[in-house]
Protein backbone atom coordinates (compact mmCIF):
# COMPACT_ATOMS: atom_id res chain seq x y z
CA UNK A 1 0.00 0.00 0.00
CA UNK A 2 2.86 2.43 0.82
CA UNK A 3 4.52 1.69 -2.54
CA UNK A 4 1.30 2.53 -4.37
CA UNK A 5 1.03 5.86 -2.51
CA UNK A 6 4.64 6.76 -3.35
CA UNK A 7 4.15 5.91 -7.02
CA UNK A 8 0.88 7.87 -7.08
CA UNK A 9 2.54 10.91 -5.46
CA UNK A 10 5.34 10.80 -8.05
CA UNK A 11 2.84 10.63 -10.88
CA UNK A 12 0.85 13.52 -9.45
CA UNK A 13 4.08 15.47 -8.96
CA UNK A 14 5.17 14.96 -12.55
CA UNK A 15 1.68 15.82 -13.66
CA UNK A 16 1.76 19.15 -11.83
CA UNK A 17 5.16 19.99 -13.35
CA UNK A 18 3.87 19.11 -16.81
CA UNK A 19 0.80 21.25 -16.24
CA UNK A 20 2.94 24.23 -15.33
CA UNK A 21 4.83 23.84 -18.61
CA UNK A 22 1.75 23.53 -20.80
CA UNK A 23 0.74 26.14 -23.37
CA UNK A 24 -2.95 27.00 -22.87
CA UNK A 25 -5.40 28.26 -25.40
CA UNK A 26 -7.40 30.93 -23.59
CA UNK A 27 -9.55 32.38 -26.37
CA UNK A 28 -10.52 32.12 -30.03
CA UNK A 29 -13.68 32.73 -32.05
CA UNK A 30 -13.59 29.52 -34.14
CA UNK A 31 -11.83 26.20 -33.70
CA UNK A 32 -11.62 23.52 -36.38
CA UNK A 33 -9.60 20.51 -37.55
CA UNK A 34 -8.20 19.38 -40.91
CA UNK A 35 -7.05 15.82 -40.37
CA UNK A 36 -5.85 15.38 -43.91
CA UNK A 37 -3.79 18.56 -44.19
CA UNK A 38 -2.86 19.15 -40.53
CA UNK A 39 -3.78 16.01 -38.61
CA UNK A 40 -2.23 17.11 -35.26
CA UNK A 41 -3.26 20.76 -35.34
CA UNK A 42 -6.14 22.78 -34.00
CA UNK A 43 -7.06 25.50 -36.46
CA UNK A 44 -7.89 28.68 -34.57
CA UNK A 45 -9.27 32.00 -35.85
CA UNK A 46 -10.39 35.36 -34.47
CA UNK A 47 -8.82 37.10 -31.47
CA UNK A 48 -6.68 34.11 -30.59
CA UNK A 49 -4.91 34.24 -27.24
CA UNK A 50 -2.46 31.77 -25.68
CA UNK A 51 -0.85 31.71 -22.26
CA UNK A 52 2.38 30.05 -21.20
CA UNK A 53 3.47 30.73 -17.63
CA UNK A 54 3.77 34.56 -17.40
CA UNK A 55 3.69 35.05 -21.18
CA UNK A 56 0.66 35.89 -23.34
CA UNK A 57 0.51 35.50 -27.13
CA UNK A 58 -2.07 37.17 -29.38
CA UNK A 59 -2.77 36.72 -33.11
CA UNK A 60 -5.47 36.67 -35.82
CA UNK A 61 -5.13 32.92 -36.48
CA UNK A 62 -2.99 30.00 -35.35
CA UNK A 63 -2.17 26.31 -35.58
CA UNK A 64 -2.06 24.84 -32.11
CA UNK A 65 -0.15 21.55 -31.64
CA UNK A 66 -1.22 20.43 -28.20
CA UNK A 67 0.76 17.17 -28.34
CA UNK A 68 4.05 18.94 -28.98
CA UNK A 69 3.12 21.90 -26.77
CA UNK A 70 3.78 24.36 -29.62
CA UNK A 71 1.97 26.76 -31.90
CA UNK A 72 2.25 28.75 -35.12
CA UNK A 73 0.61 32.18 -34.96
CA UNK A 74 -0.24 34.49 -37.91
CA UNK A 75 -1.38 38.07 -38.36
CA UNK A 76 -0.97 40.93 -35.89
CA UNK A 77 1.10 38.78 -33.62
CA UNK A 78 1.82 40.16 -30.17
CA UNK A 79 3.99 38.47 -27.54
CA UNK A 80 3.82 39.85 -23.95
CA UNK A 81 5.94 38.71 -21.01
CA UNK A 82 5.24 40.29 -17.65
CA UNK A 83 4.68 44.03 -17.72
CA UNK A 84 8.04 45.10 -19.28
CA UNK A 85 8.52 43.02 -22.45
CA UNK A 86 6.45 43.08 -25.62
CA UNK A 87 7.18 41.78 -29.11
CA UNK A 88 5.12 42.24 -32.27
CA UNK A 89 5.38 40.78 -35.77
CA UNK A 90 3.44 38.96 -38.47
CA UNK A 91 4.42 35.35 -37.70
CA UNK A 92 5.29 33.58 -34.44
CA UNK A 93 6.58 30.05 -33.91
CA UNK A 94 6.60 29.10 -30.25
CA UNK A 95 7.67 25.89 -28.49
CA UNK A 96 6.52 25.60 -24.89
CA UNK A 97 9.03 22.87 -24.09
CA UNK A 98 12.12 24.77 -25.23
CA UNK A 99 10.59 28.18 -24.41
CA UNK A 100 11.89 29.58 -27.69
CA UNK A 101 9.82 32.13 -29.59
CA UNK A 102 10.61 32.96 -33.24
CA UNK A 103 9.11 36.19 -34.56
CA UNK A 104 9.23 37.16 -38.24
CA UNK A 105 8.42 40.10 -40.51
CA UNK A 106 8.49 43.67 -39.20
CA UNK A 107 9.47 42.58 -35.70
CA UNK A 108 9.56 45.10 -32.87
CA UNK A 109 10.66 44.02 -29.40
CA UNK A 110 10.16 46.60 -26.62
CA UNK A 111 11.69 46.27 -23.16
CA UNK A 112 11.04 49.28 -20.91
CA UNK A 113 12.66 52.11 -22.94
CA UNK A 114 14.69 49.84 -25.24
CA UNK A 115 13.31 49.07 -28.68
CA UNK A 116 14.72 46.36 -30.96
CA UNK A 117 13.71 46.24 -34.65
CA UNK A 118 14.49 43.47 -37.11
CA UNK A 119 12.83 41.18 -39.66
CA UNK A 120 13.59 37.94 -37.84
CA UNK A 121 14.02 37.51 -34.08
CA UNK A 122 14.57 34.54 -31.81
CA UNK A 123 13.80 34.90 -28.11
CA UNK A 124 14.90 32.26 -25.59
CA UNK A 125 12.81 32.63 -22.45
CA UNK A 126 15.06 30.26 -20.49
CA UNK A 127 17.98 32.66 -20.92
CA UNK A 128 15.95 35.86 -21.39
CA UNK A 129 17.97 36.36 -24.56
CA UNK A 130 16.74 37.81 -27.84
CA UNK A 131 18.91 37.74 -30.97
CA UNK A 132 18.74 38.54 -34.66
CA UNK A 133 20.97 37.50 -37.54
CA UNK A 134 19.67 39.27 -40.66
CA UNK A 135 20.29 42.86 -39.54
CA UNK A 136 18.61 44.93 -36.88
CA UNK A 137 18.61 48.04 -34.72
CA UNK A 138 18.29 48.87 -31.03
CA UNK A 139 17.33 52.29 -29.71
CA UNK A 140 17.45 53.43 -26.09
CA UNK A 141 16.62 57.11 -26.28
CA UNK A 142 19.57 59.11 -27.59
CA UNK A 143 21.34 56.18 -29.27
CA UNK A 144 20.51 54.14 -32.36
CA UNK A 145 22.63 51.00 -32.73
CA UNK A 146 22.65 48.78 -35.82
CA UNK A 147 24.48 45.63 -36.91
CA UNK A 148 24.03 42.50 -39.02
CA UNK A 149 23.96 40.24 -35.95
CA UNK A 150 22.84 41.23 -32.50
CA UNK A 151 21.56 39.99 -29.17
CA UNK A 152 19.79 41.54 -26.21
CA UNK A 153 19.70 40.14 -22.68
CA UNK A 154 16.48 41.17 -20.95
CA UNK A 155 17.87 40.38 -17.46
CA UNK A 156 21.12 42.33 -17.71
CA UNK A 157 19.88 44.88 -20.28
CA UNK A 158 23.05 44.21 -22.23
CA UNK A 159 23.21 44.07 -26.01
CA UNK A 160 25.97 42.56 -28.12
CA UNK A 161 26.49 43.58 -31.72
CA UNK A 162 28.63 41.99 -34.42
CA UNK A 163 29.49 42.71 -38.03
CA UNK A 164 29.21 46.30 -39.30
CA UNK A 165 28.28 47.83 -35.95
CA UNK A 166 27.16 51.45 -36.03
CA UNK A 167 26.01 53.67 -33.14
CA UNK A 168 24.45 57.01 -34.01
CA UNK A 169 24.08 59.76 -31.41
CA UNK A 170 23.09 63.39 -31.96
CA UNK A 171 26.64 64.39 -30.96
CA UNK A 172 28.78 61.60 -32.40
CA UNK A 173 28.88 58.35 -34.33
CA UNK A 174 30.59 55.07 -33.43
CA UNK A 175 31.74 52.31 -35.80
CA UNK A 176 33.12 48.90 -34.84
CA UNK A 177 33.16 45.24 -35.78
CA UNK A 178 31.96 44.09 -32.35
CA UNK A 179 30.40 46.06 -29.49
CA UNK A 180 28.83 45.29 -26.12
CA UNK A 181 26.33 47.91 -24.94
CA UNK A 182 24.32 48.31 -21.73
CA UNK A 183 20.99 50.08 -22.28
CA UNK A 184 20.59 50.88 -18.56
CA UNK A 185 23.92 52.67 -18.12
CA UNK A 186 24.22 53.73 -21.79
CA UNK A 187 27.79 52.43 -21.71
CA UNK A 188 29.52 50.87 -24.70
CA UNK A 189 32.19 48.28 -23.95
CA UNK A 190 34.84 48.44 -26.67
CA UNK A 191 35.99 44.94 -27.58
CA UNK A 192 37.24 45.44 -31.16
CA UNK A 193 38.85 48.26 -33.17
CA UNK A 194 36.41 51.13 -32.65
CA UNK A 195 36.14 54.65 -34.06
CA UNK A 196 34.16 57.40 -32.31
CA UNK A 197 33.82 60.61 -34.29
CA UNK A 198 32.61 64.04 -33.20
CA UNK A 199 32.22 65.92 -36.46
CA UNK A 200 34.84 68.62 -37.12
CA UNK A 201 36.21 68.17 -33.61
CA UNK A 202 37.44 64.90 -32.11
CA UNK A 203 38.09 61.30 -33.17
CA UNK A 204 38.66 58.49 -30.64
CA UNK A 205 40.38 55.28 -31.73
CA UNK A 206 40.38 52.32 -29.35
CA UNK A 207 40.02 48.54 -29.29
CA UNK A 208 39.57 48.02 -25.56
CA UNK A 209 37.79 49.91 -22.77
CA UNK A 210 34.42 51.56 -22.27
CA UNK A 211 32.64 54.74 -23.31
CA UNK A 212 29.60 56.20 -21.52
CA UNK A 213 27.45 57.78 -24.20
CA UNK A 214 25.47 59.87 -21.70
CA UNK A 215 28.32 61.42 -19.70
CA UNK A 216 30.88 61.15 -22.55
CA UNK A 217 33.41 59.77 -20.09
CA UNK A 218 35.58 56.83 -21.07
CA UNK A 219 38.35 54.47 -20.10
CA UNK A 220 40.45 53.65 -23.15
CA UNK A 221 43.02 50.85 -23.05
CA UNK A 222 45.57 49.18 -25.35
CA UNK A 223 47.30 52.23 -26.90
CA UNK A 224 44.16 54.20 -27.66
CA UNK A 225 44.23 57.57 -29.42
CA UNK A 226 42.32 60.86 -29.17
CA UNK A 227 42.78 62.98 -32.29
CA UNK A 228 41.60 66.59 -32.63
CA UNK A 229 41.01 68.46 -35.86
CA UNK A 230 43.43 71.20 -34.74
CA UNK A 231 46.34 68.75 -34.91
CA UNK A 232 46.49 67.78 -31.22
CA UNK A 233 46.76 64.03 -30.52
CA UNK A 234 46.84 61.98 -27.31
CA UNK A 235 48.02 58.35 -27.12
CA UNK A 236 48.50 56.11 -24.10
CA UNK A 237 48.26 52.62 -22.64
CA UNK A 238 45.34 53.75 -20.45
CA UNK A 239 43.41 56.99 -20.90
CA UNK A 240 40.63 58.25 -18.65
CA UNK A 241 38.96 60.84 -20.85
CA UNK A 242 36.13 63.27 -20.13
CA UNK A 243 35.18 64.83 -23.45
CA UNK A 244 32.95 67.50 -21.90
CA UNK A 245 35.67 68.89 -19.65
CA UNK A 246 38.37 68.08 -22.18
CA UNK A 247 40.58 66.43 -19.54
CA UNK A 248 42.48 63.23 -20.25
CA UNK A 249 44.49 61.39 -17.58
CA UNK A 250 47.03 59.05 -19.16
CA UNK A 251 48.88 56.11 -17.59
CA UNK A 252 51.67 54.33 -19.42
CA UNK A 253 53.66 55.54 -22.45
CA UNK A 254 51.78 58.79 -22.94
CA UNK A 255 52.31 60.73 -26.16
CA UNK A 256 50.75 64.19 -26.41
CA UNK A 257 51.50 65.58 -29.87
CA UNK A 258 50.92 68.78 -31.77
CA UNK A 259 51.20 67.77 -35.44
CA UNK A 260 51.04 71.41 -36.58
CA UNK A 261 53.97 72.65 -34.48
CA UNK A 262 55.52 69.16 -34.58
CA UNK A 263 56.23 68.81 -30.89
CA UNK A 264 55.41 65.85 -28.62
CA UNK A 265 55.24 65.57 -24.82
CA UNK A 266 55.91 62.05 -23.52
CA UNK A 267 55.95 60.32 -20.14
CA UNK A 268 54.53 57.40 -18.18
CA UNK A 269 51.89 59.63 -16.57
CA UNK A 270 50.35 62.83 -17.81
CA UNK A 271 47.29 65.07 -18.05
CA UNK A 272 45.86 66.77 -21.11
CA UNK A 273 43.62 69.83 -20.63
CA UNK A 274 42.01 70.75 -23.93
CA UNK A 275 40.27 73.94 -22.80
CA UNK A 276 43.43 75.35 -21.22
CA UNK A 277 45.46 73.99 -24.19
CA UNK A 278 47.98 72.59 -21.75
CA UNK A 279 49.67 69.33 -20.90
CA UNK A 280 51.63 67.82 -18.04
CA UNK A 281 53.96 64.82 -17.92
CA UNK A 282 56.09 63.06 -15.33
CA UNK A 283 57.82 59.70 -14.82
CA UNK A 284 60.41 59.53 -17.64
CA UNK A 285 58.93 62.71 -19.09
CA UNK A 286 60.48 64.40 -22.11
CA UNK A 287 59.66 66.76 -24.97
CA UNK A 288 60.47 65.79 -28.54
CA UNK A 289 60.70 68.60 -31.10
CA UNK A 290 60.52 67.04 -34.57
CA UNK A 291 59.89 70.23 -36.55
CA UNK A 292 63.36 70.06 -38.12
CA UNK A 293 65.60 67.34 -39.50
CA UNK A 294 67.68 67.44 -36.31
CA UNK A 295 65.26 66.43 -33.58
CA UNK A 296 65.71 67.81 -30.07
CA UNK A 297 64.91 66.09 -26.77
CA UNK A 298 64.37 67.66 -23.33
CA UNK A 299 63.92 65.48 -20.24
CA UNK A 300 62.96 66.51 -16.69
CA UNK A 301 61.21 65.07 -13.67
CA UNK A 302 58.14 67.17 -14.51
CA UNK A 303 57.24 68.99 -17.72
CA UNK A 304 54.39 71.39 -18.48
CA UNK A 305 53.37 72.61 -21.93
CA UNK A 306 50.78 75.26 -22.70
CA UNK A 307 49.61 77.68 -25.37
CA UNK A 308 49.91 81.27 -24.18
CA UNK A 309 47.67 83.94 -25.80
CA UNK A 310 49.53 86.92 -27.18
CA UNK A 311 47.33 89.59 -28.78
CA UNK A 312 45.96 87.99 -31.97
CA UNK A 313 48.02 84.83 -31.77
CA UNK A 314 49.29 82.18 -29.37
CA UNK A 315 52.68 80.63 -28.77
CA UNK A 316 53.91 77.43 -27.18
CA UNK A 317 55.58 77.51 -23.78
CA UNK A 318 57.38 74.57 -22.18
CA UNK A 319 58.40 74.53 -18.51
CA UNK A 320 60.64 71.78 -17.12
CA UNK A 321 61.57 71.22 -13.49
CA UNK A 322 64.34 69.25 -11.81
CA UNK A 323 67.13 67.22 -13.44
CA UNK A 324 66.66 68.85 -16.82
CA UNK A 325 68.73 67.33 -19.64
CA UNK A 326 68.53 68.31 -23.30
CA UNK A 327 69.98 66.73 -26.42
CA UNK A 328 70.15 67.54 -30.12
CA UNK A 329 72.86 66.97 -32.70
CA UNK A 330 73.85 70.65 -32.50
CA UNK A 331 73.74 71.28 -28.75
CA UNK A 332 73.22 69.64 -25.36
CA UNK A 333 72.52 71.09 -21.92
CA UNK A 334 71.79 70.32 -18.27
CA UNK A 335 70.22 72.48 -15.57
CA UNK A 336 67.73 72.26 -12.74
CA UNK A 337 64.84 74.07 -14.43
CA UNK A 338 64.14 75.67 -17.79
CA UNK A 339 61.51 77.51 -19.84
CA UNK A 340 61.07 77.46 -23.60
CA UNK A 341 59.25 80.47 -25.04
CA UNK A 342 57.89 79.80 -28.54
CA UNK A 343 57.17 83.47 -29.17
CA UNK A 344 60.87 84.35 -29.31
CA UNK A 345 62.25 80.80 -29.67
CA UNK A 346 64.31 81.15 -26.48
CA UNK A 347 65.34 78.44 -24.03
CA UNK A 348 66.08 79.88 -20.58
CA UNK A 349 67.98 77.65 -18.13
CA UNK A 350 68.27 78.20 -14.37
CA UNK A 351 70.35 76.89 -11.46
CA UNK A 352 73.80 75.71 -12.49
CA UNK A 353 73.09 75.43 -16.22
CA UNK A 354 75.73 74.06 -18.58
CA UNK A 355 75.47 74.03 -22.37
CA UNK A 356 77.67 72.27 -24.93
CA UNK A 357 78.07 72.83 -28.66
CA UNK A 358 80.63 70.63 -30.40
CA UNK A 359 83.82 70.88 -28.28
CA UNK A 360 82.67 73.98 -26.40
CA UNK A 361 81.23 74.18 -22.89
CA UNK A 362 79.38 77.24 -21.60
CA UNK A 363 78.17 77.76 -18.04
CA UNK A 364 76.62 80.68 -16.20
CA UNK A 365 74.14 81.57 -13.48
CA UNK A 366 71.48 81.81 -16.20
CA UNK A 367 71.77 80.72 -19.84
CA UNK A 368 69.58 81.81 -22.75
CA UNK A 369 69.65 79.79 -25.97
CA UNK A 370 68.28 81.74 -28.94
CA UNK A 371 66.99 79.34 -31.60
CA UNK A 372 66.31 79.79 -35.28
CA UNK A 373 64.28 76.90 -36.76
CA UNK A 374 65.36 74.67 -33.86
CA UNK A 375 69.06 75.37 -34.48
CA UNK A 376 71.14 77.66 -32.26
CA UNK A 377 71.54 81.28 -33.32
CA UNK A 378 73.50 82.26 -30.22
CA UNK A 379 73.95 81.39 -26.53
CA UNK A 380 73.82 84.13 -23.90
CA UNK A 381 75.14 83.54 -20.38
CA UNK A 382 74.51 86.04 -17.57
CA UNK A 383 76.34 86.01 -14.23
CA UNK A 384 79.61 84.11 -13.66
CA UNK A 385 79.74 83.29 -17.38
CA UNK A 386 82.38 80.77 -18.43
CA UNK A 387 83.30 79.35 -21.83
CA UNK A 388 85.70 76.43 -22.27
CA UNK A 389 87.08 74.49 -25.23
CA UNK A 390 89.39 71.55 -24.74
CA UNK A 391 92.53 71.84 -26.89
CA UNK A 392 94.54 68.92 -25.55
CA UNK A 393 94.69 66.43 -22.72
CA UNK A 394 95.23 69.20 -20.13
CA UNK A 395 94.96 72.32 -22.32
CA UNK A 396 91.73 74.30 -22.24
CA UNK A 397 90.90 77.60 -23.94
CA UNK A 398 88.88 79.63 -21.42
CA UNK A 399 86.86 82.83 -21.23
CA UNK A 400 85.11 84.17 -18.17
CA UNK A 401 83.23 87.33 -17.30
CA UNK A 402 79.96 88.75 -16.18
CA UNK A 403 78.26 88.11 -19.51
CA UNK A 404 79.05 85.87 -22.47
CA UNK A 405 77.56 85.55 -25.95
CA UNK A 406 78.49 82.63 -28.23
CA UNK A 407 77.34 82.93 -31.85
CA UNK A 408 76.79 79.75 -33.85
CA UNK A 409 76.92 79.60 -37.64
CA UNK A 410 75.86 76.40 -39.42
CA UNK A 411 76.22 74.50 -36.17
CA UNK A 412 79.80 75.67 -35.60
CA UNK A 413 81.04 78.23 -33.06
CA UNK A 414 81.81 81.45 -34.96
CA UNK A 415 82.28 84.20 -32.36
CA UNK A 416 82.36 84.66 -28.59
CA UNK A 417 81.90 87.99 -26.78
CA UNK A 418 82.72 88.35 -23.07
CA UNK A 419 82.10 91.52 -21.08
CA UNK A 420 82.49 92.57 -17.47
CA UNK A 421 85.89 91.70 -15.90
CA UNK A 422 86.66 89.49 -18.86
CA UNK A 423 89.53 87.03 -18.48
CA UNK A 424 90.94 84.63 -21.04
CA UNK A 425 93.28 81.72 -21.25
CA UNK A 426 94.03 80.32 -24.67
CA UNK A 427 96.73 78.35 -26.42
CA UNK A 428 97.91 79.93 -29.69
CA UNK A 429 99.53 77.54 -32.15
CA UNK A 430 102.23 77.68 -34.78
CA UNK A 431 101.56 76.79 -38.39
CA UNK A 432 102.56 73.20 -37.62
CA UNK A 433 99.87 73.11 -34.87
CA UNK A 434 102.40 73.09 -32.03
CA UNK A 435 101.61 75.32 -29.09
CA UNK A 436 103.21 78.77 -28.95
CA UNK A 437 102.44 79.02 -25.26
CA UNK A 438 99.67 80.07 -22.90
CA UNK A 439 98.10 83.50 -23.31
CA UNK A 440 96.45 84.96 -20.18
CA UNK A 441 94.67 88.31 -20.25
CA UNK A 442 92.34 90.54 -18.24
CA UNK A 443 90.04 93.08 -19.86
CA UNK A 444 86.63 94.65 -19.59
CA UNK A 445 85.68 93.19 -22.97
CA UNK A 446 86.94 90.39 -25.23
CA UNK A 447 85.71 89.40 -28.69
CA UNK A 448 87.08 86.09 -30.00
CA UNK A 449 86.57 84.87 -33.58
CA UNK A 450 86.87 81.30 -34.85
CA UNK A 451 87.54 79.64 -38.19
CA UNK A 452 87.60 75.88 -38.75
CA UNK A 453 86.89 75.47 -35.06
CA UNK A 454 90.15 77.29 -34.18
CA UNK A 455 90.76 80.76 -32.76
CA UNK A 456 91.39 83.07 -35.72
CA UNK A 457 91.81 86.42 -33.98
CA UNK A 458 90.91 88.20 -30.74
CA UNK A 459 89.76 91.76 -30.00
CA UNK A 460 90.60 93.37 -26.64
CA UNK A 461 90.02 96.83 -25.14
CA UNK A 462 92.98 99.20 -24.86
CA UNK A 463 93.13 98.65 -21.10
CA UNK A 464 93.83 94.95 -21.53
CA UNK A 465 96.69 93.41 -19.55
CA UNK A 466 98.04 90.02 -20.42
CA UNK A 467 101.05 87.79 -20.84
CA UNK A 468 102.07 85.00 -23.18
CA UNK A 469 103.80 82.29 -21.11
CA UNK A 470 105.94 79.45 -22.45
CA UNK A 471 104.41 76.12 -21.51
CA UNK A 472 107.38 75.20 -19.35
CA UNK A 473 107.26 78.48 -17.39
CA UNK A 474 103.72 78.29 -15.99
CA UNK A 475 102.31 75.96 -13.36
CA UNK A 476 99.34 73.82 -14.47
CA UNK A 477 97.20 75.36 -11.73
CA UNK A 478 97.85 78.82 -13.17
CA UNK A 479 96.35 77.79 -16.53
CA UNK A 480 92.89 77.56 -14.94
CA UNK A 481 90.74 80.64 -14.47
CA UNK A 482 88.96 81.05 -11.15
CA UNK A 483 85.65 79.20 -11.44
CA UNK A 484 86.95 76.61 -13.91
CA UNK A 485 85.19 73.22 -14.05
CA UNK A 486 84.92 70.66 -16.83
CA UNK A 487 81.60 68.80 -16.71
CA UNK A 488 81.87 66.47 -19.66
CA UNK A 489 80.57 63.53 -17.58
CA UNK A 490 77.25 65.40 -17.24
CA UNK A 491 76.85 65.92 -20.97
CA UNK A 492 73.98 64.02 -22.66
CA UNK A 493 75.44 61.96 -25.48
CA UNK A 494 72.29 60.56 -27.12
CA UNK A 495 68.48 60.81 -26.94
CA UNK A 496 68.48 57.77 -24.64
CA UNK A 497 71.15 59.29 -22.41
CA UNK A 498 68.89 62.18 -21.33
CA UNK A 499 67.29 59.83 -18.78
CA UNK A 500 70.58 59.22 -16.98
CA UNK A 501 71.26 61.13 -13.76
CA UNK A 502 75.05 61.54 -13.43
CA UNK A 503 76.34 63.43 -10.42
CA UNK A 504 76.62 67.16 -10.98
CA UNK A 505 80.15 68.54 -11.09
CA UNK A 506 81.04 70.60 -8.02
CA UNK A 507 81.23 74.29 -8.99
CA UNK A 508 84.18 76.12 -7.45
CA UNK A 509 83.46 79.36 -5.64
CA UNK A 510 83.99 82.14 -8.15
CA UNK A 511 85.23 85.60 -7.40
CA UNK A 512 82.72 88.41 -7.67
CA UNK A 513 82.46 89.76 -11.18
CA UNK A 514 81.44 93.30 -11.94
CA UNK A 515 81.22 95.01 -15.32
CA UNK A 516 83.51 97.98 -15.92
CA UNK A 517 81.83 101.31 -16.26
CA UNK A 518 84.49 102.68 -18.61
CA UNK A 519 84.12 102.64 -22.37
CA UNK A 520 87.44 101.70 -23.82
CA UNK A 521 88.88 101.50 -27.30
CA UNK A 522 88.92 98.02 -28.78
CA UNK A 523 92.14 96.71 -30.32
CA UNK A 524 92.67 93.54 -32.32
CA UNK A 525 95.15 90.88 -31.35
CA UNK A 526 96.11 87.97 -33.60
CA UNK A 527 97.05 84.63 -32.02
CA UNK A 528 100.75 84.84 -31.05
CA UNK A 529 103.57 82.85 -32.59
CA UNK A 530 106.44 84.27 -30.49
CA UNK A 531 107.26 83.54 -26.88
CA UNK A 532 107.29 85.98 -23.93
CA UNK A 533 105.40 88.71 -25.68
CA UNK A 534 103.26 90.88 -23.43
CA UNK A 535 100.03 92.42 -24.70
Amino acid sequence: MKKILVILSLVLGFGSIGAQNMVYLEHCETLSFDQKRLPDAQLLKGNVRFRHEDALMYCDSAYFYEKTNSLNAFGHVRFVQGDTLEGIGEVLYYNGNTKVARLHHHVVLTHISTVLRTDSLHYNRHRNLAYYFTGGTITDGDNLLSSLWGSYNVSTKTAEFRDTVHLQNKSFRLDADTLVYNTATHTANLVSPTTIVYEDETTILSSDGWYNTSTERSMLLSRSQIIHQNGKQLTGDTIFYDRRTGIGNVFGHMEMSDTVQKITLLGNYGIMREKEKSGFATDSAYVLDWSQTNKSYIHADTIFTEEVPDQDTTYRQVRAFFHVRGYSDDYQFVCDSMVYNGRDSIITMYHEPVCWSKENQISSDTIFIYLNDSTIDYIYGVGSAFGIKQEGAEEYDQLSGKELKAFIRNGVLHEVQVSGNAETVFYPRNDDSTYVGVNKSQSSYVNMFFENNKIHHVLFTTATTGTLYPLDQIAPADTRLIGFFWATQERPTSPQNIFEKPSRTVRPTQKALSATEEEEEVVEEKPQKKRNRKI
